[in-house]
């Protein structure tokens, strides 16, 4: 399983795919603190509530608008790349043609994508905490939304679960795009596959927000202000992708 996982980021990081995506993101968080260092630390909780930016709330809203970005682009490209791309052109079929468990296989391919993704949002909450501390005013109380006022260690908790939470939703995002990627017979079509329920869960229920408008609804849950809880429908959704995906990688005909 060491073996497989070590292959797996080789595999990962020598995509050109990979590379080019992860230089645009670092671009992107570049940019992220040139625009609100212009807006004068302007942004926002959701629509209704602006809010400006100091030392201790920054983490959590820079991810704000970068949120979109890797929930729609970067998840859905890198993984597809992963799972699609290897099966559409034969590579898949020639890693398991070797004498080992299909089921390994695809916990690897998972765990890197995840271990991925965690990077990501590290380095984007990193980023975020930075610009806070030296741009932004430093600050020993801020509030969030609820008109919950916190000091610098209720501020670094209250970070801690947002990006938790954060982190869960990507981890579902994944899964799913796994599932959708060995279905689909092409990249392009998982792709849209992939956009088109992540859209049409907001149509299937409002619950089913956080896949679309992942900070709002990370901001209502922890306000305590949202009378839904939607980390229960979120876990059973992770869990539900992962054994189905378990399912159709043990079923699939890979090297036909």
């Amino acid at each position: 399983m060491k073996q497989l996982i070590w292959s797996e980021l080789e595999r990962t990081f020598k995509r050109k795919k990979t590379i080019i995506m992860l230089v645009v993101y670092l671009l992107l968080l570049g940019f992220e603190c040139l625009f609100l260092f212009a807006m004068g630390g302007t942004t926002f909780f959701d629509p209704e509530h602006d809010v400006k930016m100091d030392s201790l709330n920054s983490s959590s809203l820079y991810l704000r608008d970068l949120a979109f970005f890797l929930t729609f682009i970067l998840i859905p490209m890198l993984v597809v790349d992963s799972f699609n791309g290897e099966y559409a052109s034969g590579a898949l079929r020639l890693v398991l043609i070797r004498p080992q468990s299909r089921l390994q296989l695809f916990l690897a391919k998972w765990f890197i994508q995840c271990f991925l993704f965690f990077g990501v949002l590290v380095i984007t909450g990193v980023t975020g905490f930075l610009f806070g501390k030296i741009v932004m005013p430093n600050v020993e109380h801020t509030i969030f939304l609820g008109g919950h006022n916190v000091d610098t260690m209720g501020a670094f908790l209250y970070t801690l679960k947002f990006y938790g939470i954060a982190f869960a939703i990507f981890l579902t995002i994944i899964t799913l795009a796994s599932l959708v990627s060995v279905l689909m017979p092409n990249a392009i079509l998982s792709y849209v596959g992939l956009i088109a329920i992540l859209i049409g869960s907001v149509y299937a229920s409002d619950q089913l927000l956080f896949f679309f408008s992942m900070t709002d609804s990370i901001f209502y849950q922890l306000s305590g202000t949202s009378s839904d809880n939607f980390l229960f429908l979120l876990f059973p959704i992770l869990g539900l992708s992962i054994i189905i995906n378990i399912t159709v990688w043990k079923k699939k005909e890979w090297i036909g």
